[in-house]
């Protein structure tokens, strides 16, 4: 597998321009940057067959993530979208698909209210010392010296294990949970030999979910997930919206961070001097964390956008329900906005990145990640010195869901560990 080459920018891209295979995945910032040199939207193809609009520049993107004209609410969609980007079946499409992400104002406004206070920035600061701990007895159970795979000795459990203390779901159900259901996000059709494993992951995941509902009913408390089964229970929420947030929570509030430590850890490995640097200056870990962030961001792609009439995206012409999808990864490189965008540089400020997205809706959980992410990199390159990549560049296996970056694995070596 090689990674992919830059062209020329005179080459003319195809059209529509296919989103998929181990090069695009690999690295697709050469593609990307090809795009924005030939403007800021384009007809793309996913895997599932789906044709969307892409956004790719960085005016384009944040113009928008805060169009008012485009929606989120899959009713928006189209038959010609429908007919392949509804991959999850019903009922669970209706029971599980009506989170927040999804919702459009001023349902979505409604909704948002019952979780933001779980993850304001001061209640996050107070819960660093609990999510240190979790970091480090993470860290004591990884063998003496290297190789070890960091993903499932750290970067999986860790960003579950901070949000099960955040959102209040007790231990044995904590434990309880099977990292492999965080997979019904991705798609798979109706027709893929992989679709009975899909459903059992999909029945699994709403199974659990009932299970955590029912625990938080009988044994409520003052954390987030009894909030909302009280919300529920006064008719604040419909029992679909309560399921839908609880997966939402579940699934984004986790993997999401997984994949960005996996990302910020390879860009490290492949700038070595800034690894040390990193390690020696903690102090800098939370600006570099925001270029860690701009430089390969985890959430690559946006979620589906809709407009409800054909309408004029910066100079071309989108039919009503075709879906629109801002390329976050290519608005945080684009030259027009960060000097010298593939450079990673830890001192870069101001960095206006659009990891979290922008505007309404703007990730609510963006200072519990950004503390994940200062905590996880800042115990490992404490605690294992001499942390490299134990296998070459370019044999890392890239995740190969749509919208999202990271590995599922990531084997190194260390001296010791500390």
């Amino acid at each position: 597998m090689t990674l992919h080459e830059p062209e020329t920018a005179t080459e003319t891209l195809p059209e529509p321009v296919p989103l998929m295979g181990c090069p695009y995945k690999s690295n697709p910032y050469p593609l990307y940057e090809r795009m924005r040199e030939a403007g800021p939207v384009h007809r793309v193809l996913f895997p599932s067959g789906v044709q969307a609009w892409l956004v790719t520049g960085y005016e384009a993107a944040h113009a928008a993530l805060n169009d008012d004209r485009l929606g989120k609410n899959h009713d928006r969609g189209n038959d010609r979208w429908r007919a392949r980007a509804s991959i999850m079946p019903e009922p669970q499409h209706s029971q599980l698909q009506v989170h927040l992400l999804h919702q459009d104002p001023p349902k979505h406004t409604r909704m948002r209210r019952f979780v933001t206070d779980a993850f304001t920035p001061r209640r996050i600061e107070s819960l660093r010392p609990r999510f240190q701990e979790l970091a480090d007895t993470l860290l004591d159970a990884l063998p003496d010296t290297g190789p070890a795979d960091l993903v499932t000795g750290f970067a999986a459990p860790f960003p579950f294990q901070v949000l099960a203390a955040v959102i209040g779901l007790p231990q044995d159900l904590a434990a309880r949970f099977d990292r492999d259901w965080g997979k019904v996000v991705q798609p798979v059709g109706p027709t893929d030999p992989g679709r009975p494993q899909y459903e059992a992951r999909l029945h699994g995941l709403q199974g659990y979910i009932a299970d955590v509902v029912a625990h938080k009913r009988e044994h409520g408390d003052d954390d987030l997930l009894s909030r909302l089964v009280a919300a529920r229970d006064r008719g604040e929420l419909s029992q679909e919206e309560l399921d839908s947030m609880i997966f939402q929570l579940l699934v984004a509030g986790q993997e999401p961070v997984t994949n960005q430590i996996t990302t910020a850890l390879v860009a490290l490995f492949r700038h070595p001097d800034q690894l040390a640097r990193l390690r020696d200056e903690p102090a800098l870990l939370p600006r570099a964390v925001e270029e860690l962030l701009r430089y390969d961001s985890a959430f690559e792609l946006t979620t589906w956008r809709f407009f409800d009439q054909d309408s004029d995206l910066h100079g071309t012409e989108v039919p009503a329900g075709d879906s629109v999808i801002v390329s976050l990864c290519a608005a945080n490189r684009d030259p027009r906005r960060f000097p010298d965008p593939d450079t990673l540089d830890l001192d870069r400020a101001p960095n206006p990145h659009l990891a979290f997205g922008h505007g309404i809706h703007f990730c609510p959980g963006a200072a519990l990640a950004r503390a994940e992410l200062q905590i996880a990199l800042g115990t490992l390159l404490t605690r294992l010195p001499g942390l490299h990549l134990a296998v070459k560049d370019e044999d890392l296996e890239w995740t190969p869901a749509v919208l999202g970056r990271g590995t599922p694995h990531l084997p190194v070596g260390y001296d010791r560990r500390l």
